[in-house]
């Protein structure tokens, strides 16, 4: 991990070389300040612009604050908005300084130039400075009178400000009550926009919870105030326009008649040039109709045009936010847009982000009047040079053909793309066939006539390889080379970096087993045996529960992993009916875009935080660390890094009593397995059930060519490793060390339920593991992934540990790299971490 380069700045003629500039600035500054020479308000334009340019460059120049102030005695506008500018940036972060602006503002807010009492007047509330609210309350009321509409535009913006330094101040002054007046009265429709914005804000936000503030708030939304908005609303901006709309969305008539009328006010509003416009006019009508089934449907009738003709206008980012709401009420009503499905098709200039939405729409306006030709448009995107397009579109075909529309041609289809030399064609083809053939089973011989000419060796994505090999299994009886198939995947077991693969290896190799066992005997042998001594939690269980089934009763075994299967019905959506509601409800905002509710993005449980320990603070992760964190439903790459031999296995595993079953080993050329790898990998209690004697386990272990295993000699007990509670490491020496120091131990582990509910706050780990006397060092990531560096020291010594862990929550895996000075107490160490992580959130 190198420390972060330290940046250097270039020389440049609009950056100062160092405090000389700024003095010469400030010196020039002094000498022009009282100056009324002619020229000397474009010399202050030219001193004035470097200070701006140092100020957004990063430099302080805060030293030149009182000259400013005192050039900024002038008629000149241009001048007098770069003060402002250089004023509102300083002032924040230092009051005292804000305080010598107060006498200037607020003589410029008496200025006869309408332009410079609004921009003082603006500059003057975006001081935000506590102790100087007092000094707000005349300017603000003088501006919300004044006789100029910008003034009063920006005194409004003004009163929202204050609120949120001081509502107290506020409320005392009756400025709500003022702004109420000139939404009313105010003649000009930007006051009125303004006053209606802050006048929502200010009553809806949590200070104001009395009873007065609900009863302004049924105001707001009572019949003459929203008529009064509705009949003016072809007077106000856009923006305005939006917000009168959104304070019409909750507005709730009385009777159908005021639906009625508010539709046809706003029916024009629906040919508007803007799309925030139009698509704040179609919330309005949707919410006004939802319990109307019969104008509901009008309504999504009557809004069709105006969305489309929106999307094929405009940019692409117009485009795809109106396709994202266009996509929503497609899902809620396909069968309306059904009609229109060309205009879903993609064009070749079009974005990949826009013609992926639109592929997803063409899936769901398939029917059987229109499905042939949708599916022969999304057969032509198949060989799309956009790979990831191509993808989509055969998992398009492959949804529309699992809603029972035309299966015959679109399984002819994807049969074909089979037979394409694309991998990424054959790969998504395989996940999609495998999928059809859950659904129709009786579709089997045609696929499998196909599936059976495809070599394993071409398929290297692991959905599409476990699809491969899922079928392999189900339908070994029909494909004459399927047990010799599995075998030669066996016999790469060590080359296959998806767990997901290896899990579907196994038990596909168990029901060629019961299907065909003289073919399939030793395969098996060799995939129990390989499962048995994989570092995965997961395939390592599995083949376990599989060699404890076999050993109970091959017959219920068989039933248990071949039992008769039923079509699948209906695949799992992958979203809520209650959660598409809630995206419903919240129609014209980012949630649509995002396609999910608010909360999941906005609340800090469902955003992740991104938060790094207070040891280090802000360190540099190197190249070498800052690997790409795996998705839960896949290893990393490099797993054979992660490998542990079965011995070091043994080492972190205590015995277990009560009658002890070895898992057995295997010695074959078809997995190479060491000597060492022969001796138990897990002590296991034989299964007792009532009523079925368990068979010899010997005889299972020479059926499937198995290896008698050996008595293991005890194991001495190393001494217990002790660690210091108070060790320290600086960020730079655990660089260093990280960077010089090999890996030690790659494991995985799995993290409790608590544990992982406890993670919302990852800062409650770095506190655990600190009682366990394991320091953080440095954490980050966001949900569902983390990644955490740790380091440990010995307390009788030095020596140290250093560890980078990485948590999938999804998953409930953590994966770890250690290194260590003394390697060989890294195994103890190893087992030290585990426990610690085992007891997070359970303790």
């Amino acid at each position: 991990m190198a420390p972060p380069a330290q940046s250097q700045r270039s020389s440049s003629p609009s950056q100062p070389s160092g405090k000389g500039e700024v003095s010469d600035l400030k010196s020039q500054l002094r000498q022009l300040a009282g100056s009324r020479a002619p020229g000397a308000d474009d010399s202050k334009r030219e001193l004035f612009k470097k200070v701006i340019s140092y100020m957004t460059i990063g430099i302080d120049v805060s030293s030149v604050f009182g000259e400013m102030v005192m050039c900024s005695a002038t008629s000149d506008i241009v001048l007098k908005k770069m003060c402002y500018l250089y004023v509102g940036n300083y002032a924040k972060g230092n009051p005292d300084l804000a305080l010598l602006t107060i006498n200037f503002l607020q003589r410029d807010c008496k200025d006869e130039d309408p332009m410079i009492r609004g921009l003082a007047l603006r500059s003057l509330c975006s001081l935000r400075v506590a102790n100087l609210v007092e000094y707000l309350v005349g300017p603000l009321g003088s501006g919300l009178k004044d006789s100029n509409s910008y003034v009063r535009t920006v005194a409004v913006i003004g009163v929202l400000k204050l609120y949120h330094i001081s509502a107290s101040t506020c409320v005392d002054a009756d400025f709500p009550a003022t702004l109420k007046h000139l939404m009313l009265n105010d003649s000009d429709t930007q006051v009125v926009a303004n006053c209606l914005s802050a006048l929502q804000e200010i009553w809806s936000s949590g200070t104001t919870t009395s009873e007065e503030a609900s009863r302004e708030r049924e105001t707001l939304l009572s019949k003459p105030v929203v008529y009064y908005f509705l009949n003016r609303i072809k007077e106000f901006s856009e923006w305005a326009q939006c917000i009168v709309l959104e304070l019409a969305a909750k507005y709730v008539p009385s009777d159908n008649s005021e639906i009625f009328d508010i539709m046809n006010l706003l029916e024009d509003r629906l040919q508007h040039a803007n799309g925030a416009v139009v698509l704040a006019t179609i919330k309005v009508f949707l919410h006004l109709t939802l319990s109307m089934t019969d104008v509901h449907q009008q309504v999504y009738e009557r809004i069709k045009a105006p969305l489309l003709t929106l999307v094929s206008s405009g940019s692409p980012e117009q485009s795809y936010a109106v396709l994202s709401h266009l996509h929503l009420l497609v899902m809620r009503a396909p069968f309306i847009f059904s009609s229109d499905y060309k205009h879903f098709y993609c064009q070749y200039n079009e974005p990949s982000y826009v013609k992926k939405l639109k592929l997803e729409m063409l899936t769901a306006v398939a029917n059987e009047s229109n499905t042939y030709e949708i599916v022969t448009e999304l057969c032509e995107y198949a060989a799309n040079v956009d790979i990831p397009i191509a993808r989509e579109s055969i998992r398009a075909v492959g949804k529309i053909a699992l809603q029972q529309y035309d299966v015959n041609a679109i399984v002819d289809r994807l049969l074909q793309f089979l037979e394409m030399e694309k991998d990424y064609v054959t790969a998504e083809a395989l996940v999609l066939v495998k999928d059809l053939l859950r659904k129709y089973p009786q579709w089997s011989h045609d696929c499998i006539a196909v599936v059976g000419n495809i070599s394993s060796k071409n398929v290297q994505e692991p959905k599409a390889k476990a699809a491969l090999i899922w079928m392999l299994g189900e339908y070994s009886q029909d494909m004459q080379d399927a047990p010799y198939i599995l075998e030669s995947l066996i016999e790469n077991w060590d080359d296959e970096h998806s767990a997901e693969v290896r899990l579907h290896l196994l038990t596909a190799v168990m029901k060629c087993f019961f299907k065909r066992p003289p073919e399939t005997q030793r395969a098996l042998g060799a995939a129990l045996a390989a499962g048995l001594a994989d570092f995965h939690q997961d395939v390592h269980d599995r083949a376990l529960f599989y060699y404890r089934l076999l050993q109970y009763n091959v017959t219920v075994a068989e039933r248990v992993v071949n039992p008769p299967k039923q079509a699948v019905s209906v695949f799992a959506d992958t979203q809520s009916s209650e959660i598409k509601d809630r995206i419903f409800d919240e129609f014209n905002s980012l949630s649509v875009v995002y396609q999910k509710p608010s909360y999941m993005f906005t609340d800090k449980e469902h955003r992740g935080p991104f938060e790094f320990s207070d040891e280090l603070g802000n360190l540099s992760i190197g190249a070498e660390s800052s690997d790409t964190v795996v998705p839960g439903h896949r290893v990393e790459a490099n797993d054979k890094d992660l490998l542990l031999s079965t011995a070091e296995k043994e080492e972190t595993r205590g015995p277990i009593n009560n009658g002890v079953y070895s898992a057995p080993s295997y010695d074959s050329s078809l997995v190479s397995l060491s000597a060492s790898q022969s001796q138990p990998d897990v002590a296991i209690s034989s299964p007792t059930i009532p009523g079925h004697a368990p068979q010899s386990s010997l005889a299972i272990d020479d059926l499937l060519g198995l290896g008698v295993p050996a008595a293991a000699a005890p194991v001495p007990s190393p001494p217990p490793l002790k660690l210091n509670s108070k060790a320290v490491l600086d960020p730079s020496t655990f660089q260093q060390k990280w960077r010089q120091l090999p890996i030690s131990l790659s494991q995985e582990y799995t993290v409790s339920p608590q544990g992982v509910g406890a993670l919302t706050t990852p800062q409650a780990l770095l506190r655990h593991m600190q009682t366990h006397s394991i320091h953080c060092i440095a954490s980050g990531g966001q949900s569902p992934n983390f990644k955490f560096f740790f380091f440990a020291q010995k307390a009788e010594e030095s020596s140290s540990f250093l560890i980078e862990c990485i948590i999938n929550t999804s998953s409930a895996k953590a994966q770890t790299k250690i290194k260590a000075d003394d390697q060989s107490a890294s195994q103890a160490f190893s087992s030290l971490f585990q426990t610690a992580l085992s007891k997070f959130g359970v303790l």
